[in-house]
Order: structure tokens, then C-alpha cells, then sequence
């Protein structure tokens, strides 16, 4: 029982999770914003603005230095992945993007060859996509991080 109570007494924790739930509720605000068409699917799904995955770190580092301090281990632990997170969310993840992009257009270029000299009986109407957006432009995670930041501060004010 103390265990659960030292875990719903963590600051730390629920600022970061306050922060990701936070901003995956805003990318599907910001896609109605721009598509004019309510998608909850936003709401879980990674990329987009603002990061999440930043919004999460930056609020834990910035839980973490206030209550413990910007001096401290703990700090510049997650500190360091964040920073990897952020590198990685604009790397890695958008160059798969990229190329499940290229993919997904090599597939319906295909398809339509395929379906215009009509010497196949395949049917890739119903074939699985690649998901397309996977990582973030650096925008995202810049408003991402400031977000996470935001959020811990906001957190400070109403958990203390």
C-alpha cells in the first residue's frame, strides 16, 4: 500500500505523464486546426506537432531540477535522454517517415501500372500501408520541448 501511495505522490512521474497526455491532446486540436476534421486517432498515434515523446522529457527534466535540483544526477540523467529522445524523434524516426513515404508512393505507382496494362489479377487495393509519419520536423520538437517546460511549471504551481 506504501508503494502505491509513494507512487501517486511522485511529482516527478505524473508532470511528465500530465505532459505527454497534454500534448497528444493538442496535436489532434491542432490537426482539426488544419484539416477542419475531427481525428482522435492523433491522440496515440507518434509525430506531429507538438512531440509528445519531448513534451514527456522536458517536463521530467524540469521536475526533476526543480524539486532536486539542476545540479544534481538525476538531472542530467534525464537531461541526456532527452536530448537523445529529441535527436532521435528528428533522425531517425523522420527519415523512416521519409521512406515509408517514398514506399508507400513506389506501391500505388505500381498499382496503377499494374491496373493499366491489366496483366495482373493482384488486388493491392487492400494492402497495409506504411505509416508515414513516424518522427518530427524540428519545429515540432522545439515546441514540443517548450511545452514539456510549460507544463512542468504549470504542475509546480498546482501540485505545491
Amino acid at each position: 500500500m506504501i508503494l502505491f501511495a509513494q507512487l501517486f505522490d511522485n511529482f516527478c512521474l505524473w508532470t511528465s505523464v500530465t505532459a505527454i497526455f497534454l500534448a497528444q491532446f493538442v496535436k489532434v486540436l491542432w490537426n482539426f486546426s488544419l484539416h477542419r476534421k475531427w481525428n482522435w486517432r492523433w491522440f496515440y498515434l507518434s509525430g506531429g506537432m507538438p512531440s509528445g515523446h519531448t513534451s514527456a522529457v522536458t517536463s521530467l527534466a524540469t521536475s526533476i531540477g526543480i524539486t532536486q535540483g539542476f545540479h544534481t544526477t538525476s538531472f542530467a540523467i534525464a537531461t541526456i535522454i532527452g536530448i537523445i529522445v529529441m535527436y532521435d524523434a528528428t533522425g531517425v524516426r523522420r527519415q523512416a517517415g521519409m521512406q515509408a513515404q517514398a514506399i508507400n508512393q513506389l506501391i500505388d505507382d505500381f498499382a496503377a501500372l499494374l491496373h493499366e496494362i491489366r496483366t495482373s489479377k493482384l488486388n493491392l487495393e487492400h494492402r497495409n500501408r506504411l505509416k508515414e509519419i513516424l518522427g518530427h520536423k524540428p519545429i515540432e520538437v522545439f515546441v514540443g520541448a517548450w511545452f514539456g517546460i510549460f507544463v512542468a511549471l504549470i504542475m509546480l504551481m498546482v501540485w505545491y
